[in-house]
């Protein structure tokens, strides 16, 4: 079954709240998490029809009040549906953590490769020669194994936010995990918690598969130079490109790569190469040198787009298995990132290992004493018979990713006026400034708003994901439709921009305290399938599509400690997407663009990006020049 509807937009990442490390061990808090509440439902009807006010017409706007109070009606389905999910909540850990991951993730049939997976540029190391690439994988690969040591010994500090502890599940999900394609639904594949769980990362160059044990016999992880040997056996055994490039089907549209992977699977050498592959810790990706680029906004562009796909079929794309819960990316010109299956797990969790992984790479580790040194196995390389028919999906899949990627815009600038120190000096809020400049931008460039949405961790509940908050609202578009026009005096601007960014407070609170709209419906909606009734009109009516599906904008924001720039994917054709960082005296900004239909010429990112520094820097002189008021 598709999924009904696009309530939570899985592959945003978070609504950024500083995130502080606590000693602790890792799931020590996670019983006496709270669980998700279930929001009232004349509130998350009223709140929905408050943002349908903003983008709808008159007549649309009544059509859809009156389905509301039909489906509000005492003793009406809706009563009914929130009474059975009220019920499942109450007998399960989290009412909507299933149903999260079986519509926003794995039932979608779209390709997992920037669609659904989103990528992180962590850093760059200087490297010179062969040697100092290797070391530079060896010591970032050596990082992430420290997280994930910290995860099974359960030494991992407990994340907390704004004082309270956060569900740590997540970083248990992120590593040795994998995600498997179905013809109608995929699943998640979790061996960490196995009798027997794994030793071992897959290491793929040129294309070519490697099984690497990176444990050794007593239990401690290999050293910064044992891995440099044995990556340095790999690099030796992978040389030429002699093999075809299967990881490449991961880049296909479920259904068809269901079909190939079944194929696969008939062959037993293939069975326990993608064993090893699905099993493994996570997947590190050797990558070539990619094309030259002229400055660092160029770099930032390659990098990124390096970690979200891979450049394509004559590129690194091919050097992915993009089911795997978590990618590592090196570069051969030290470029660091990752790429990260958000089925598993949210983008905070990724950005501390990220952050983690970047603060510590220079780290010097004391030598490790053992009674004896094991000899180092060598790497085992993962073989696999293609059939001409699986041969053929290959081509498929290459063709597939190159039309993807050529569809794919991505503009990434460096806003560097002012960041989060100043806007803090007018006591705003930043990212609410930050939503506030995208909305103008938007509507300057294409002289309307549209439905606007960020997401915010849920983690404060047990077994929490995301949930997304209604950015534009009443007071949004007034202040968007006033701060252009030449009779407007600026004292009343400033005054529509501070109620705009107190009902935008509003609603983060609300979204963070459980209440959030979108995910409610979701599970109503889903009440409504379990039950096998009629389905409401209020799902099947057009508004519910505009107001979740966010046909024309989605943003997000991923706050980090060591300037790893985030790159959110798109998941359908038409759409723009703003992905920011706000530090203390500049603003990264990316935004992109998907053209996959080939139906929305002329609508590339450079204009909007333009239009949101334009925007940042008219509403800061807004206020520097507009007589102090009481804010």
């Amino acid at each position: 079954m598709q999924k009904p509807c696009g309530l939570v937009k899985s592959y945003h990442l978070v609504k950024p709240v500083s995130v502080s490390l606590v000693a602790g061990r890792t799931m020590s808090h996670q019983k006496q998490l709270p669980k998700m509440p279930v929001p009232p439902l004349k509130q998350t009807c009223e709140l929905y029809l408050s943002v349908l006010e903003t983008i709808l017409k008159a007549d649309e706007l009544n059509h859809t009040k009156k389905l509301v109070e039909e489906f509000m009606k005492a003793g009406g389905v809706g009563e009914r549906l929130q009474q059975g999910l009220e019920r499942k909540a109450h007998n399960t850990e989290n009412w909507l953590t299933d149903d999260y991951l079986k519509y926003e993730c794995l039932n979608l049939r779209k390709p997992v490769v920037i669609c659904l997976n989103f990528g992180v540029l962590c850093t760059t190391k200087d490297t010179r020669d062969k040697q100092g690439e290797i070391r530079t994988a060896a010591e970032f690969i050596a990082r992430i194994l420290d997280i994930n040591t910290m995860v099974d010994n359960q030494t991992l500090p407990v994340d907390y936010m704004r004082g309270k502890p956060l569900c740590m599940k997540q970083y248990e999900q992120v590593f040795s995990s994998c995600r498997i394609p179905g013809p109608k639904t995929d699943s998640l594949l979790f061996f960490a918690k196995s009798s027997n769980p794994p030793k071992h990362i897959t290491a793929v160059h040129n294309g070519q598969f490697f099984a690497l044990d990176v444990y050794n016999s007593h239990g401690t992880p290999l050293t910064v130079e044992q891995l440099c040997v044995q990556l340095e056996r790999i690099y030796s055994s992978s040389k030429k490109i002699n093999t075809e490039p299967v990881g490449i089907l991961t880049t296909l549209q479920r259904d068809l790569w269901s079909k190939s992977y079944n194929s696969l699977m008939q062959d037993e050498n293939n069975r326990e190469s993608m064993s090893a592959i699905q099993s493994s810790i996570f997947t590190v990706c050797l990558d070539g040198p990619m094309p030259p680029v002229s400055d660092e906004m160029s770099y930032r562009r390659s990098g990124l787009l390096q970690a979200l796909h891979g450049g394509g079929s004559q590129l690194y794309s091919g050097n992915r298995w993009f089911d795997k819960g978590l990618q590592v990316i090196i570069g051969e010109d030290g470029t660091l990132g990752i790429n990260c299956g958000h089925a598993a797990a949210d983008g905070s969790v990724l950005m501390e290992i990220c952050d983690y992984a970047v603060a510590n790479i220079n780290r010097k580790t004391p030598p490790v004493m053992h009674v004896h040194a094991d000899p180092l196995p060598m790497p085992r390389k993962l073989q696999f018979n293609i059939t001409p028919e699986i041969k053929q999906d290959i081509e498929e899949a290459k063709q597939h990713i190159d039309r993807m990627i050529q569809s794919l815009v991505l503009k990434a600038s460096l806003f560097d006026h002012f960041g989060k120190n100043t806007i803090k000096g007018h006591r705003m809020s930043p990212n609410a400034f930050v939503q506030m400049a995208i909305q103008l931008a938007y509507y300057r460039v294409y002289k309307k708003c549209c439905s606007m949405m960020e997401p915010a961790s849920m983690r404060v509940f047990r077994l929490g994901r995301i949930a997304m908050i209604p950015s534009n609202s009443i007071a949004s578009v007034a202040f968007v439709k006033a701060f252009d026009d030449p009779k407007k005096q600026n004292l009343e601007k400033v005054e529509l921009l501070e109620k705009a960014l107190e009902e935008h407070r509003k609603r983060t609170e609300m979204v963070m305290r459980g209440q959030a709209i979108g995910v409610h419906f979701l599970g109503l909606l889903s009440q409504a399938l379990e039950a096998q009734i009629p389905m409401p009109d209020i799902f099947t009516d057009t508004s519910f599509s505009k107001a979740f599906d966010f046909y024309e904008m989605t943003t997000s924001q991923l706050t980090t400690k060591t300037q790893c720039l985030t790159c959110a994917c798109i998941d359908q054709p038409g759409v723009h997407d703003v992905n920011y960082s706000i530090m203390d005296n500049h603003i990264d900004v990316r935004v992109s663009f998907l053209d996959a239909l080939d139906t929305c010429k002329g609508k590339d990112p450079t204009p909007l990006s333009q239009a949101l520094e334009d925007a940042l820097l008219d509403m800061m002189d807004l206020l520097e020049k507009t007589p102090r008021v009481k804010r």
